[in-house]
Order: structure tokens, then C-alpha cells, then sequence
């Protein structure tokens, strides 16, 4: 994922890094959490470029765990594709 814009149908193009974080202390509490980045990158390259972003985001908050994730188009999000 690039963090300079990036041209999709001639228009810079948010994507969301959306994962499912557990708490360690009890791994049935789950949760979404998103990021969002501008990139050209489709919702599949995202998820395949996400780890060092899940690593980072991971480092900075002890006691949870990303139990899986994907990537999606903020504006397609809960709408079928």
C-alpha cells in the first residue's frame, strides 16, 4: 500500500485495511478495526501487503491479536461486489 496518492478512474482512491482484533485476555471479544490509506492497490493487494501494516499496528497494541482481515473500498463496504 502506497501513502502518496494514487489514480483509480482518474481520482485519487481510499482503501480500508479492515481487521478482526481479539483481546488476548479473552480471544471471544473481537472487534473491527480500520485503517484507511490512499492507494491504488485493488482490495485483493491490499490484503496481500497488509502484514507489515498488521505488524506495526500490532506493536503498538500489547494485548490484542489480528485474528484475520481484508481490504475494501470504504464506499463498497457492506455492498455486494
Amino acid at each position: 500500500m502506497r501513502s502518496a496518492g494514487a489514480s483509480i478512474e482518474g481520482g485519487n482512491a481510499m482503501i480500508e485495511l479492515i481487521m478482526t482484533v481479539c483481546t488476548l485476555a479473552a480471544s471471544e471479544r473481537c472487534s473491527e478495526t480500520r485503517l484507511q490509506f490512499v492507494s491504488d492497490a485493488t482490495p485483493a493487494q491490499c490484503a496481500m501487503q497488509a502484514p507489515p501494516y498488521i505488524a506495526a499496528w500490532s506493536e503498538q497494541h500489547p494485548g490484542t491479536r489480528v485474528a484475520r482481515w481484508r481490504c475494501a473500498y470504504p464506499e463498497q463496504e457492506g455492498k455486494a461486489i
